[in-house]
């Protein structure tokens, strides 16, 4: 019998089961092996066919259970020996996710491959907290940057970014936040709404809003750690959090 090979990428969307894509849910119960990642729900598993193998691949600050070329070598060695490989993969695989890597790696063994996008945590997350990420009169566009960069160092973007009047969002950079804030503090923005939103569209979320000048105290107060989702702008000010904070420093200066 002839496998017939394909691989779909496919987003599972942040943190909650139920903001995966339909096409993401039939192409879940149609795979016949499921390489997924750190930031996927497992829930999400139980709409796979019973009887298919599923792989853990996640990837996490300092804890790679395989490396990218590693998984790149598995998807292709899957779709040859069992025909439909799905990648599950949190957020959109587009978005930060090194999803093209893997398409551009199979179709070098001219395997098919599908893309199914998902949900990006840097709209998704930030819209269920009430935090648009554009609003008329308020900002004109947004930005969303990498906090970390391969080598280690935080995105040189971040500094351009600083500059600008759109809303940023910024992902996988909490252990960056001093630098954040310095990059902000030295273009004078140090009075500009933030906020830090963890495990986003999950039961344990939690977020962290204030300006730039006291974000650090506020985010280690909350004990505030990865994975997060950092927004940056005037929009922030919308989130009822911020709001009370202002109404609360009014009362404290009457």
């Amino acid at each position: 019998m002839t496998v017939s090979s394909k691989i779909t990428l496919v987003g599972a969307g942040p943190g909650g089961t139920d903001l995966i894509s339909l096409r993401g849910l039939k192409a879940l119960a149609k795979a016949d092996i499921v390489l997924y990642d750190a930031l996927v729900s497992e829930e999400l598993l139980q709409y796979c066919p019973q009887a298919v193998q599923k792989i853990y691949v996640g990837k996490r600050a300092n804890k790679h259970t395989y490396s990218q070329d590693q998984i790149n070598e598995m998807l292709v060695k899957y779709a040859l020996s069992h025909g439909h490989v799905v990648r599950l993969k949190g957020g959109d695989p587009f978005v930060f996710g090194r999803g093209y890597e893997e398409v551009e790696f199979a179709q070098k063994y001219n395997i098919e491959t599908e893309v199914i996008p998902g949900i990006s945590s840097a709209i998704g997350v930030p819209s269920l907290q009430g935090i648009p990420i554009t609003h008329r009169g308020t900002t004109e566009s947004f930005w969303v940057i990498t906090g970390t960069t391969s080598n280690g160092k935080i995105a040189q973007d971040v500094y351009t970014a600083a500059k600008t009047s759109a809303t940023v969002v910024i992902l996988m950079g909490v252990r960056k936040l001093p630098e954040i804030v310095s990059i902000y503090k030295n273009e004078g923005r140090g009075s500009l709404p933030i906020a830090i939103i963890q495990n986003g569209a999950m039961p344990n979320e939690k977020i962290a809003v204030a300006d730039i000048q006291s974000i650090e105290h506020m985010a280690k107060e909350l004990h505030i750690e990865s994975p997060a989702v950092i927004v940056i702008g005037e929009v922030v000010s919308f989130h009822t959090d911020y709001q009370k904070m202002i109404r609360e420093n009014e009362l404290i200066n009457i």
